[in-house]
Order: structure tokens, then C-alpha cells, then sequence
């Protein structure tokens, strides 16, 4: 099987977040089971928080009374909603390394190349999960990371905030993280859209797909 043979699926409009995780659940046992293709999905969910399995209640406020779902992912609460891609990745690390550090490292780097190629310069920071902007008390968080891997098969994955309503993720911490906000490209004034960070990341995605495996990517 090739890089070539996985499925993208881009949905419009706004897919249900139940819709979503038996769709990723089913892929991935058959990915495991039959040998099912590996999938990258790109979609939005209407407004909504996800429990990951380090969710603290203490840091769910919930003023609007959006429904919270359990994820089964990593992580503590994240908000998704309207303006927001998210990515979901069926990917098979058992022909892929199995190894999950390397994994999650070129998740991020993946991130970091695609809002490169809108014009955002992004980063990594210690100690703290997601991808950033900015620096010292201007910093703030544009990208979330957040993921299962399950008999060495990955589930659930990325979110960027593109445009959304940012006053939504008053309603937690965002993944246990007080000392920073969050921002999106408008409000950082960048104006290109969910359509230019799809190309972006798929541009992007053959160099994410050879981290993953350790190969030297090319210049």
C-alpha cells in the first residue's frame, strides 16, 4: 500500500460529532481487520466540547449549554465548532514505525509547515500541548492536537481555528491551559480560508507522512 492509496474526505457543511467517531471507529478496525485504506477526513462540527481521558470537570463551564462528548482521546476538554477544520486521521503505524512520540512530533511539524505556506509563522511550546503564535504574554494557541492510537491504528487528531466564534472556548479551559488564549487566523488578520489550509495541508502532508517513518524529507 502507497501514501497514494489513502482516502481525503472533505465534508461540508457540519457533520455531527457522534457521526464522526463511528465513522473513525469502524475505519479503523477495518484498516486493522481487512486491510481498509488509511483516511484523512477534513470537516467542521457545530458547536460542541470534547472530554479527552485526562478531563478535569472543574475546568468545564459551559455557559451556552453545548453538548459535551466523551472523545476516548488524549487530552482534557477542547471546544470545535463553525469556522474550525478539524482533521481526523485512520492512519496504520504498524507499517508506519509503531512509534507514537515520532507520531504525535510530526503531527505537529505537519501543522507548523501548512500555516507556514498561509503566511503564520507557528511554533511548538515546551510544556504546553498545541500549536502557537505570537511570544510571552501575547502567545496564544491556534492549532489543538489530540489523539488515539488503538492496535497501532490512530484515531481523532488535529483542529485549527480558521474563523470561529473565539468567545466559545470561554466555556472551558481550552486542554487545561489558563495562562494563554486562543486565536485563529482572522483575528491574527490573516484573510485566506478553510479552502486554502485544506491545500495547504495536503501540500504539506507528504513530508508529515515521511516523518512519521524517519525518512530524510527532501529539501
Amino acid at each position: 500500500m502507497s501514501d497514494t492509496d489513502i482516502e481525503w474526505r472533505t465534508s461540508d457543511g457540519l457533520v455531527p460529532y457522534p457521526d464522526a467517531l463511528a465513522f473513525m471507529e469502524q475505519r479503523a478496525a477495518a484498516i486493522r481487520d481487512n486491510g481498509a485504506p488509511e483516511c484523512i477526513w477534513l470537516l467542521e462540527h457545530p458547536p460542541l466540547f470534547t472530554a479527552g481521558t485526562s478531563a478535569d470537570p472543574a475546568e468545564l463551564f459551559n455557559p451556552l449549554g453545548f453538548p459535551v462528548f466523551e472523545a476516548g482521546r488524549g487530552g482534557r476538554y477542547t471546544y470545535h465548532g463553525p469556522g474550525q477544520r478539524v482533521g481526523y486521521l485512520m492512519l496504520d503505524l504498524e507499517r508506519r514505525g509503531k512509534d507514537i512520540r515520532r507520531f504525535v512530533h510530526a503531527l505537529e511539524g505537519w501543522m507548523i509547515a501548512a500555516l507556514a505556506e498561509l503566511g503564520v509563522s507557528a511554533h511548538r511550546s515546551p510544556g504546553r500541548i498545541g500549536i502557537w503564535v505570537g511570544e510571552g504574554p501575547a502567545e496564544a494557541k491556534i492549532a489543538a492536537i489530540g489523539v488515539r492510537v488503538r492496535r497501532w491504528v490512530t484515531l481523532h487528531g488535529f483542529s485549527v481555528n480558521v474563523q470561529p466564534d473565539l468567545s466559545h472556548f470561554g466555556g472551558i479551559v481550552p486542554c487545561g491551559i489558563a495562562t494563554h488564549g486562543v486565536t485563529s487566523l482572522r483575528a491574527l488578520g490573516n484573510g485566506l480560508g478553510t479552502a486554502e489550509l485544506d491545500q495547504a495541508l495536503k501540500r504539506k502532508c507528504p513530508d508529515f507522512l515521511a516523518e512519521i517513518v524517519g525518512k530524510d524529507i527532501a529539501p
